[in-house]
């Protein structure tokens, strides 16, 4: 994984995970235990903003590529607050995965700043503990792949139909790969 001291960007994370020590005999792998860890976040997420920036990708909005100081918000929550947030927020019933609020506007392109606030970021650890087994992998991964859509999401990408949605889960593959 890249290391923070390598380049010049810098992040600011609002982190915040709920008590789930109902869940806590589930994880038993130590390395699963560091989705609970600010710090495990903010190495993951300056590594992924650092290969967007390098990547030029023309599926990012161009202003966001000289940008050296980024800031969000990641909440890992259970089903019942995703709900309603769901509810509030997208209209919609029921638990999901991830929910991405970003605040990325055009009216950030006439900014000369050299910060930029991507937005806010919720997991519903429940849901992504039931994915976990339904796939056979670890929380650890579960949570890393939708930590990197939500990002995504964050930086203006979106999936309107089947070819854009595939290439944005390939994207996620691409920088959850990056982390080994």
């Amino acid at each position: 994984m890249y290391q923070k001291d390598l380049y010049d960007l810098q992040i600011d994370l609002v982190f915040k995970c709920n008590d789930f020590s109902n869940l806590s005999n589930h994880f038993t792998n130590k390395l699963d235990n560091l989705i609970f860890e600010s710090g495990f976040w903010e190495e993951v997420l300056l590594c992924w903003i650092k290969i967007i920036l390098d990547e030029k990708d023309t599926s990012f909005p161009n202003f966001i590529l000289d940008k050296k100081s980024f800031s969000l918000s990641l909440q890992i929550i259970n089903d019942n607050e995703i709900s309603s947030i769901n509810q509030k927020w997208m209209n919609k019933s029921g638990s999901t995965d991830v929910l991405s609020f970003p605040i990325i506007s055009d009216e950030d392109t006439t900014k000369d700043l050299n910060f930029i606030e991507l937005g806010d970021l919720f997991i519903s650890l429940e849901t992504a503990f039931k994915q976990s087994l339904e796939f056979n992998h670890s929380i650890k991964k579960e949570m890393l792949w939708l930590a990197s859509h939500g990002l995504l999401h964050l930086f203006g990408w979106k999936h309107n139909n089947d070819y854009e949605l595939d290439n944005m889960l390939n994207f996620q593959e691409y920088l959850i790969s990056k982390l080994d």
